[in-house]
């Protein structure tokens, strides 16, 4: 059991220290956070059809070039030129009505995998037949068969529903 004498000489000879350290307590408290974490008390920007004007911009950090430019949308958009409103379009949207439409080369993609699925699965079925598999048994020639079948006759196998029931044993044929 620990005295609170062993717990003050543990804290100041530092034997706890890694424990609990300064650069993770200010991680955990957001002090030492890189640019790729999300904060997801931020609302994000996206792109959907269903809700096509976000409130968010796409571009939050402006660089210089862009703060002019946004300094230049105050003014009078007769002055802006065809680039510099695709500019600010692009500020604030991502993409636009046809691009988001634009459907994906994805399909391509799936249809490549499954046309190679069904080719392992053909050659693994073709390897099986030549190398796993043997001869077809001689009892599914149709001779056997026809032998098998003229036999469960010839028994009378299953007379009142059955297979024997189908055969006519008078015209020497099936009903």
């Amino acid at each position: 059991m620990l005295t609170s004498r062993a717990l003050v000489r543990g804290l100041k000879s530092g034997f706890w220290r890694p424990l609990s350290s300064t650069s993770s307590v200010q991680a955990a408290h957001g002090k030492d956070m890189s640019p790729d974490v999300l904060d997801p008390s931020v609302q994000q920007y996206n792109n959907r059809l269903d809700t096509p004007l976000s409130d968010v911009p796409f571009v939050r950090n402006l660089n210089s070039e862009q703060r002019q430019l946004k300094e230049k949308e105050k003014g009078p958009w007769t002055k802006l030129t065809k680039e510099e409103k695709i500019a600010l379009y692009r500020l604030t949207h991502e993409l636009t009505y046809p691009e988001m439409r634009r459907g994906s080369s994805e399909w391509k993609t799936v249809l490549g995998g499954v046309f190679i699925f069904l080719g392992f699965s053909g050659m693994l079925v073709w390897w099986q037949r030549i190398f796993v598999f043997g001869e077809v048994p001689h009892t599914l020639s149709d001779e056997w068969v026809e032998k098998q079948t003229q036999r469960m006759i010839d028994m009378r196998i299953n007379p009142v529903g059955g297979f024997a029931y189908h055969w006519d044993y008078v015209k020497k044929q099936w009903k």
